[in-house]
């Protein structure tokens, strides 16, 4: 199906409202499918997608040609853009899902009364899940499989950036539940990129969506947070932190800080802030700073910082709150953990934030009073990832406190159900 842009609002409404029934009653069967089922879609979706590579990369081809023709920066064509490497690794993706166990069903706790009832907890699938995403085309593969596993149905918007690679990677997810035998509407990709169709998705297409996932930048999440009338598991910025200790290996932390910062910036567990002891500025800064430079990142720091690397551009009281999803980071001396953790405090997101030491006294500390999602000691931040938490993939990196927190996989998309076996008693 084509992109209908040109729709008019009330047409929109209609397809929307087609796919929110289709999703409810795909939900109810996929509620009770088989963890074979679910599995055989994985796996049929993973051969699909390496079978029509050459299909996947010609779509993909429009949309960072026309990513090119918008401006997009580097990082954000980085995002956008597949090669066979990267179609393998998504496969690879769905095959580690369908390996993972099926949380459907798994009795989480038993309680037994002293009236002789027996209480199972289970865990049970939430729904509908509504997943709203931008330019990252693998979160439509990511996405569908997660909530597939997890017995839930899904209606997956993508940006138009990546409308027609997501097309293409959907395909493939289609192919697999039809060759499981199971509803294609378990996992639908909304056929419009108007946006009108985002805010019917946050209004609940009449009760059929449980929950709503954004997975984009801060105007999205601002834009779900404010209008949705269903449950959000939020995903704000990745504003990460890496503070390295006076106690910090100086090789580990020149290595640690290179990779958060320049492996991948475009994504949410890139550091976007480095902070430093004093005691050690004077020798770590210049290294710290000259390496990332050579990589071509560009240092935004406080006056110390550009006394002692004179390539450091000053840092504004914005740059301190920014993610810039790009090869740039702010530097900030501070004087011991205190002031790291009252600066992370002030500025973070609440995705990520890494500490460099070996005093074990400091890594305690950071532990205990950084309240972000993931706090990390002595590793990259951009471990931030549900693959390398052992979740096969994830949703996104829910940022809030409620229900799900950090990495988003199969059991944090189910609820739970009590399930009560008696002996015949009734209460006095």
């Amino acid at each position: 199906m084509s992109a209908l842009a040109s729709q008019s609002h009330g047409d929109v409404v209609s397809i929307m409202q087609d796919l929110g029934a289709a999703a409810k009653a795909a939900a109810r069967v996929l509620a009770t499918a088989s963890s074979a089922q679910k599995n055989l879609a994985l796996t049929s979706a993973a051969e699909h997608l390496k079978a029509t590579t050459n299909e996947i990369l010609a779509a993909n081809a429009k949309d960072v040609e026309a990513g090119h023709a918008k401006g997009m920066t580097p990082a954000f064509i980085d995002r956008l853009t597949l090669d066979t490497a990267r179609i393998g690794a998504i496969a690879d993706g769905l095959l580690a899902i369908a390996e993972l166990a099926d949380p459907v069903g798994t009795k989480i706790t038993t309680i037994e009364r002293p009236n002789g009832l027996k209480i199972d907890r289970v865990r049970t699938p939430l729904g509908v899940i509504g997943v709203i995403f931008e330019s990252r085309p693998n979160v439509t593969a990511d996405a569908g499989a997660l909530c597939l596993k997890s017995g839930n149905a899904v209606i997956l918007r993508g940006g138009s950036d990546s409308y027609h690679s997501s097309r293409a990677i959907h395909t493939a997810l289609e192919a697999g539940l039809e060759k499981a035998g199971l509803p294609k509407t378990a996992i639908q990709l909304v056929p419009t990129i108007d946006r009108a169709a985002v805010g019917e998705m946050l209004k609940g297409l009449d009760g059929n969506i449980d929950v709503i996932v954004p997975r984009g930048g801060k105007s999205l999440v601002a834009r779900v947070n404010q209008e949705a009338r269903v449950p959000v598991f939020s995903h704000l910025e990745g504003i990460c932190h890496i503070y390295v200790d006076k106690s910090a290996n100086l090789a580990m932390a020149t290595e640690i800080v290179l990779n958060a910062k320049m492996r991948r910036t475009g994504i949410c567990g890139a550091a976007e802030t480095l902070l430093v002891h004093r005691d050690i500025a004077a020798e770590t800064v210049p290294l710290l700073c000259e390496t990332l430079a050579a990589q071509g990142c560009d240092i935004r720091g406080d006056a110390i910082v550009q006394s002692l690397f004179d390539k450091a551009t000053p840092a504004t009281d914005e740059d301190w709150s920014t993610e810039y999803l790009d090869a740039i980071i702010s530097v900030r001396i501070v004087d011991d953990a205190n002031a790291a953790i009252e600066h992370i405090q002030t500025y973070s997101s609440g995705h990520t934030e890494a500490v460099i030491a070996e005093d074990a006294s400091v890594v305690e500390q950071f532990f205990a009073q950084v309240d972000s999602a993931i706090v990390m000691h002595n590793a990259s931040t951009q471990f931030a990832d549900g693959g390398e938490f052992g979740m096969g993939a994830e949703i996104g990196i829910a940022t809030g406190k409620m229900h799900a927190r950090g990495p988003v996989g199969v059991e944090q998309l189910t609820s739970f159900k009590y399930l009560v076996h008696g002996t015949g008693q009734t209460r006095p």
